[in-house]
């Protein structure tokens, strides 16, 4: 008779762990809290798609090596030529198609290694100066959603910016439709594989009769777990979502090097998001210590005005939001993603989600601690079950 093992939470952590598991032989009851799966890889409804957040995969690391061995990944979406020609960086006010001399200077050092006890302000600074430190810190504020984004340890910061602008740039991959149908896929795998899910099953007290993967939120699991040392560092931003009738003056991808937001077009690589004619944008700008949602959401308004002229006129779809705590472990000096919350809290009770002890940034932290979770618990489902 086989060990059951219990995931709470269908987001993408929990659909990762309950397949795996599965895949090893394991009798799995998955319970999910909304009526949807997907957690923060859900998205509205067409037609128009949008999501909680940027959704794009980097295609240089074990989850991505997994996702797509199993065909989560498949029909990707790719920018036109043209599409390229209108993404910039903003300077001064003002976006150029290039970055400035200095960031290109630290582009060019992709061997230099960062301490990790340092944070990434001084250090930079130390060799590029303050002002392209700054810079560097808010072109990768896409990745950390922090408006202090130089206050967090160099190691941490380098590597980041390594991945997105180094000179061995991975290609990001977009999946046509989006994360939900990557949710979908997984979805589908799970119930094939024999897996019980259940939604709209809050759990407020943990299973007893078998290993258990807690795959919810860190502020969620704290609570269930009992535990207030299920702290970490995460970022807070202002969302906002937009189509808008296309025209050739719209950017399509732009870094802003002045306060950290980022401005990104979905429908150049994926025209099934939006009606025929329109363009389907996220903007998203981090927020300051002290500053409220709705300051930072003006500013992201501006932000807007300088990549989007005229947007508030053509604007067919509207939707504005926030992520607090929501957007993946930051580590600060002296810290690295070891020192995060561990993923196996003993009694056979396994923590995943994009705020503890693997590898990777955001999303790709919940899938390979799902898959380590995963590992670990079907090993201790074999040996009760014999």
């Amino acid at each position: 008779m086989k060990t059951h093992v219990t995931v709470i939470g269908g987001g993408l952590a929990g659909l990762t762990a309950a397949i795996a598991l599965a895949e090893a032989g394991a009798a799995v009851r998955l319970y999910e809290a909304h009526h949807t799966l997907g957690g923060r890889g859900r998205a509205t409804a067409p037609p128009y798609v949008a999501h909680d957040g940027a959704h794009v995969f980097y295609a240089d690391g074990p989850h991505y090596t997994w996702l797509k061995e199993h065909g989560f990944v498949n029909d990707l979406g790719w920018p036109r030529p043209g599409d390229w020609a209108r993404a910039g960086f903003r300077v001064d006010g003002r976006v150029r198609a290039l970055p400035p001399i200095g960031m290109l200077r630290a582009q060019a050092r992709g061997r230099l290694r960062a301490p990790v006890d340092q944070d990434f302000r001084g250090w930079a600074s130390a060799r590029w100066g303050e002002v392209t430190a700054e810079q560097l810190a808010n072109a990768i504020s896409v990745a950390t959603y922090d408006a202090d984004t130089g206050r967090l340890s160099a190691a941490f910061v380098w590597d980041l910016f390594q991945r997105v602008f180094g000179p061995n740039i991975p290609a990001v991959r977009w999946v046509r439709g989006g994360w939900q149908r990557v949710i979908g896929r997984m979805a589908e795998r799970a119930t094939e594989l024999g897996v019980t899910i259940e939604t709209g099953a809050r759990v407020d007290q943990l299973p007893t009769d078998g290993p258990v993967l807690v795959a919810t939120e860190l502020s969620s699991a704290r609570m269930l777990l009992g535990d207030d040392s299920l702290q970490w560092t995460s970022g807070q931003c202002a969302l906002l979502d937009i189509a808008v009738t296309a025209s050739r003056a719209d950017r399509t991808l732009v870094f802003d090097l002045d306060e950290g937001g980022f401005h990104e077009s979905y429908t150049m690589q994926d025209d099934t998001i939006a009606p025929p004619g329109e363009s389907l944008f996220q903007l998203q700008m981090p927020t300051r210590t002290g500053e409220s949602p709705g300051d930072t959401q003006l500013r992201l308004g501006r932000f807007a005005d300088t990549v989007l002229p005229g947007w508030r006129d053509r604007t067919t779809f509207h939707r504005t939001g926030a992520a607090k705590g929501r957007t993946g472990a930051l580590d600060l000096p002296g810290q690295t993603w070891r020192d995060r919350p561990a993923i196996d809290r003993g009694n056979d009770v396994y923590l995943i989600g994009d705020q503890v002890a693997a590898p990777g940034m955001r999303g790709e932290i919940a899938i390979n601690s799902a898959l380590q979770a995963a590992h670990r618990a079907a090993r201790s489902a074999t040996k009760t079950g014999a």
